[in-house]
């Protein structure tokens, strides 16, 4: 994989020691349509994933979620990710009317895309299509520039605030090519979180994709007007009950998950600095 021969570790390490970060190439940073994307000459190549007939996806089973952040906490020890950011984070809801109510969690992070605008947008041509179509990024190349942030409509990407470079979910990349699952997968008590190849039909996430097709309320996907053809399907209430408190474009995962206004999902409880994030986002690790 191209992240290993770039382990972030070591970048962050060499980063916190006054190592010079990659200085951006002029080359390939002519603005696509939007301003943001680049010409396709630039991203074609990357778009395509390894012919190694392996799709990986995802199935996320909201109905099974109770909001324990488990998944938070194996992803931070794993991929080494600070306090305050997140690779993926659960966000719930609270829904009803007393005294029938009752709380809806929903585990995000990367939806790993068919047609990812952050590989369009990258102007360092670091975000690319690895082994299953896992968009990944190459840290021997990645400048920092910010613009797949920007672009990301899950804002599942952030910068990391040592090595000053984008970092996102990679499906565990160094655990797939064990042929392990992703650390949230097995961590998770409840059995919610489902990964694999979906071109195996035996495969653990194809099975719980086709069981949960057949139920009332069948497959849902989030943000599907955004035609980024994402590998991750849901199911359950909380796709609907959640959407729109989910960051966008230009955000990444909320780092005030510990702050007590959180608690109230009433905006009249709360100061009106602090409104803006309510009904978040799960506890940090």
């Amino acid at each position: 994989m191209a992240e290993q021969s770039g382990d972030r570790r070591a970048f962050m390490t060499a980063a916190a020691a006054g190592s010079l970060l990659p200085i951006l190439s002029t080359e390939g940073q002519q603005a696509g349509g939007d301003g943001k994307q680049q010409p396709e000459e630039f991203w074609r190549d990357r778009m395509k994933a390894p012919d190694d007939g392996i799709k990986f996806g995802w199935f996320v089973d909201t109905r099974r979620c109770f909001g324990c952040h488990a998944c938070e906490v194996s992803c931070k020890a794993e991929n080494d990710v600070p306090l305050g950011n997140y690779i993926r984070q659960t966000f719930y809801q609270d829904v009803g009317t007393y005294p029938q109510v009752a709380r809806v969690f929903m585990p995000m992070s990367c939806q790993h895309c068919e047609d990812a605008p952050c590989i369009k947008a990258c102007p360092c041509g670091a975000l690319h299509k690895e082994a299953g179509g896992t968009v990944a990024i190459d840290y021997n190349i990645c400048c920092g520039h910010g613009t797949c942030v920007e672009v990301c409509p899950y804002g599942a990407i952030y910068l990391d605030p040592v090595a000053k470079q984008a970092v996102k979910c990679h499906n565990c990349y160094h655990r797939a090519e064990a042929g392990m699952e992703p650390a949230c997968v097995p961590t998770c008590p409840s059995e919610a979180l489902h990964f694999g190849d979906l071109n195996d039909p035996e495969s653990s996430v194809s099975k719980a994709l086709r069981a949960a097709a057949d139920v009332e309320g069948g497959l849902q996907q989030i943000r599907p007007e955004k035609q980024t053809r994402p590998r991750m399907w849901f199911a359950g209430p909380a796709p609907v009950e959640v959407e729109e408190h989910l960051p966008r474009e230009g955000e990444s995962y909320n780092p005030e998950a510990y702050n007590i206004y959180n608690w109230a999902q009433d905006e009249s409880a709360a100061p009106a600095d602090v409104t803006e994030s309510r009904s978040t986002r799960g506890g940090d690790a």
